[in-house]
């Protein structure tokens, strides 16, 4: 078997576990260490997994190479609670000719994150 796992270095591991938390209603699985400064927290997101890691010295200008594709059952549901949790909404959810209603976001560090729904 194998499991592809996304991990999202972080100079502030709480903002951004606490922005996953409020907009996806993810939930903390893991952390390591157990006691004193956190390095990884291990977020359950429905069937999958998020990993953050502690590293103060993350880039956030730089240039991102990677997106997060997240599979929700309501785009337009979530978008009010996407500044509120503490994220930036890039412009309205658009239909996709390919089936899929998506909503372009940017996580508290810049990260690009899709909202996106299978339409039927």
């Amino acid at each position: 078997m194998t499991t592809v796992q996304a991990i999202i270095t972080t100079p502030d591991v709480a903002r951004l576990q606490t922005f996953y938390e409020r907009l996806l209603g993810a939930v903390e699985v893991r952390r390591f260490p157990g006691d004193g400064p956190v390095f990884f927290v291990g977020l359950k997101v429905g069937d999958s997994e998020l990993g953050l890691v502690n590293e103060a010295a993350t880039d956030l200008s730089a240039a991102q190479r990677i997106l997060l594709s997240v599979d929700v059952d309501d785009v337009d549901g979530l978008l009010d609670r996407v500044e509120a949790a503490g994220g930036r909404l890039l412009g309205p959810s658009n239909d996709m000719p390919w089936g899929q209603r998506v909503a372009h976001i940017h996580d508290p560090d810049g990260n690009m994150v899709n909202l996106t729904q299978l339409l039927r």
